[in-house]
């Protein structure tokens, strides 16, 4: 699927998702960056049914991802939540190595000491 059209909004939404993760706590921004930038890079010759499917998945992550940072940004003082729970129903159409993919990112986005320490550079200018 190398249309024109088609790449435009692969780039766009993908684009898009990196901006919001730009509102996300530092190291799930950094784990969510590196997640998308693979997942991309790995579906760039995706057969156009599975294609069809990667944009719809991750169409429904960024209008997700987008409303959780425009109500973070009304609840300021607030903790805010970011992500949400997988039906059951969904997950059932996972295949094995999907499944295994989605346990290791499980583990590393709530496990207590993160793989990414990261320090926001900006608090020390």
């Amino acid at each position: 699927m190398s249309n024109p059209a088609h790449v435009f909004k692969v780039r766009f939404l993908y684009k898009r998702i990196l901006m919001l993760h730009k509102f996300l706590p530092l190291d799930l921004k950094a784990l969510g960056d590196q997640y998308v930038k693979d997942e991309f890079k790995r579906n760039k010759i995706a057969a156009p049914e599975e294609a069809k499917r990667f944009m719809v998945e991750w169409e429904g992550y960024k209008d997700t991802l987008q409303t959780q940072v425009m109500e973070a940004a009304r609840n300021q003082l607030k903790q805010n939540h970011f992500g949400g729970d997988l039906p059951e129903e969904q997950l059932n159409h996972f295949n094995e190595d999907q499944v295994g993919q989605l346990y290791e990112l499980m583990q590393e986005a709530t496990k207590p000491n993160r793989q990414f320490n990261i320090q926001d550079d900006s608090l020390h200018k």
